[in-house]
């Protein structure tokens, strides 16, 4: 396989355009389950979607040389002298590679991060079983392939991982058992029955290696102990090609610390107000904390059950819909192919509350998915009422929107146009999580400026809340993997600085040991996609117009921010260049 993607690369004379094109499927090549996932199913004859990802040291080392022997060829161009849509291109490239060799040769979470494993093998029994590209009986038959091999995958987590932290291997073992129930409880009732025989069988020895792998898990792993922080010096390799902004942590670390202090400084002028209303002859507290937390406080108890939070957020996408519509504010997709769906077991250790997975790049017409967590009834009720606080009313509302609409869902939907589709694919894989989350992020601050709720301060103070939570989420994440940062003084950000309910707070402080370099993904393309705007407002002065600058940044699909600038900054022919 790695003959035929680096013959395929071409010489030095080769357009940039077919290098990159090169480039996306020979990587997908090495990642089956992504691969499926974006709708990509065949490579140089080889079924992807029958097989996971390889890591044996053979298939390690192939990867390694793929990555390398690539970089080499991207330095053949000068990205000067690229056109604005191809040296967006090239950065995402060059991140890419650069990530990947960060990840193979000094971060190697493929020898410490058993989930890596574990949600490997959920995804790829679930993508095929809920992405309808095929006939069912033909995805059941690319699953049972896939199960027939997960005792080997898991044969080799065995050799690979010689240390995990504690964290890590706790979560694999949850997530481990979301694939028993994925097997058990959802594709062997779905099976057609002509596909039952053959798909039983691997099943069978699938969950068997399973389980073995859980036991294995909370006896050997589980002594062999290491610490889940990266370090001042793999994080800062880490963080340049993941955000691709320019500023180093520390920087970043600086601004998140002073927007804290500002957005608090903001809430005050909205609780005074809200205080007098809610707490009619009450005094108010004085203390800043105390003053915004006592609103914050009468503003969660609007919400509603644990039963309907389903039907709510439903009925949530459909209001900000009708919205949107009125409004004007950014066109919608002809198409409405969103489900809200349960988040599948194995992915509740990094997606405790939700998250949204985009319709294959390549089959557009496929079903996209904003995933909630359901809140189960075993919980203790003082935990189920502190995640109904957290998701009140309003904050139902605001994660509908990050998530479905304006946010996610139609940015990426808006991303499934971009042609030719090597670059779609390309700028929907690995695409830029500073322009994908800071869209989310900033297109909830657009529903907020064009009055979305008639104008609440309710929801203005959660809007504000809820962005507090971003800028945590950079503070933590570069504290925590950086600076020793403790459990204590990570939940003393989130509820006492940030107004986080306890639930919420224990959940990304989870999360925050799982990821690295991802949390400040929301912050730092947030002030980017605002500064965006207002030098397109600059630049354009009375013709500029708010839905002709979200279609066009949204037409370019995930690029990097500085990307992005360069393509919305420049005439249309200089922007695309001669291919």
């Amino acid at each position: 396989m790695l003959l035929l993607v680096l013959t395929a690369c071409g010489g030095p004379t080769q357009k940039f355009s077919d290098l990159a094109q090169d480039y996306v499927y020979a990587a997908l090549s090495f990642e089956p389950v992504t691969a499926t996932g974006a709708g990509y199913h065949v490579h140089n004859g080889v079924h992807l979607n029958e097989i996971p990802d390889d890591f044996d040291s053979n298939s390690l080392a192939k990867r390694r040389e793929f990555y390398a022997e690539f970089r080499k060829r991207l330095g053949q161009f000068d990205a000067a002298t690229l056109s604005a849509e191809d040296r967006a291109d090239y950065d995402i490239i060059q991140g890419h590679i650069e990530l990947q060799l960060v990840e193979l040769d000094t971060i190697q979470n493929y020898k410490h991060n058993p989930t890596v494993y574990v949600e490997l093998i959920g995804n790829a029994l679930f993508s095929p079983f809920v992405l309808t590209y095929a006939p069912a009986e033909e995805r059941f038959r690319e699953i049972t392939a896939r199960l027939a091999k997960v005792p080997a995958l898991l044969g080799q987590a065995r050799q690979n991982l010689v240390d995990a932290p504690e964290i890590w291997t706790q979560v694999a073992v949850k997530e481990n058992d979301g694939n028993h129930d994925l097997i058990v409880n959802a594709l062997t009732p779905n099976c057609p029955k002509s596909e039952l025989a053959s798909f039983d069988r691997a099943a069978r020895e699938a969950l068997k290696s399973i389980d073995d792998f859980t036991n294995w898990l909370n006896g050997d792993l589980a002594k062999r102990k290491s610490d889940w922080r990266l370090g001042t010096e793999k994080y800062s390799l880490k963080f340049k090609p993941v955000l691709s902004l320019g500023p180093n942590p520390k920087q970043v670390l600086a601004d998140a610390e002073a927007e804290l202090a500002k957005t608090r400084a903001e809430m005050i002028a909205t609780a005074r107000p809200l205080h007098a209303k809610l707490f009619p002859g009450a005094a108010d507290p004085g203390d800043a904390s105390k003053l915004i937390s006592a609103v914050l406080g009468k503003i969660a108890l609007k919400h509603g059950k644990a039963d309907t939070y389903f039907a709510d957020a439903k009925r949530d996408l459909e209001q900000v819909r009708a919205f949107i519509r009125e409004k004007g504010f950014v066109v919608l997709p002809g198409q409405d192919n969103l489900k809200i769906i349960e988040t599948p077991v194995f992915m509740r250790g990094i997606s405790a509350v939700g998250g949204f997975s985009s319709a294959p790049p390549l089959m557009p017409e496929l079903g996209a998915f904003y995933s909630l967590t359901p809140i189960p009834a075993s919980l203790e009720p003082e935990r189920i009422e502190s995640r109904l606080r957290e998701y009140n009313t309003y904050g139902l509302k605001i994660l509908t929107i990050h998530e479905g609409l304006p946010g996610h869902y139609l940015q990426f939907e808006y991303a499934n146009r971009v042609q030719a589709k090597g670059r779609r694919v390309l700028r929907s894989v690995y695409g830029n999580g500073p322009y994908v989350e800071g869209w989310a992020v900033y297109a909830t601050k657009v529903m907020i400026e064009r009055g979305y709720l008639d104008n609440d301060p309710e929801l203005l103070l959660t809007w504000h809340k809820q962005y507090l939570r971003a800028v945590a989420n950079t503070i933590l994440d570069i504290r925590m993997q950086t600076e020793n940062m403790t459990d204590e003084q990570a939940m003393n950000l989130m509820i006492n600085q940030t107004f986080q309910e306890k639930e919420e707070a224990a959940a990304k402080l989870t999360r925050a040991k799982l990821s690295s370099t991802q949390l400040p993904a929301y912050f730092t393309g947030y002030r980017a996609w605002l500064r965006l705007r207002e030098q397109m407002k600059e630049k354009r002065g009375g013709s500029f117009d708010l839905a002709k600058f979200h279609e066009q940044a949204l037409q370019a699909g995930a690029v990097s921010m500085p990307a992005l600038e360069r393509i919305m900054m420049a005439p249309p022919a200089a922007a695309e260049g001669k291919q």
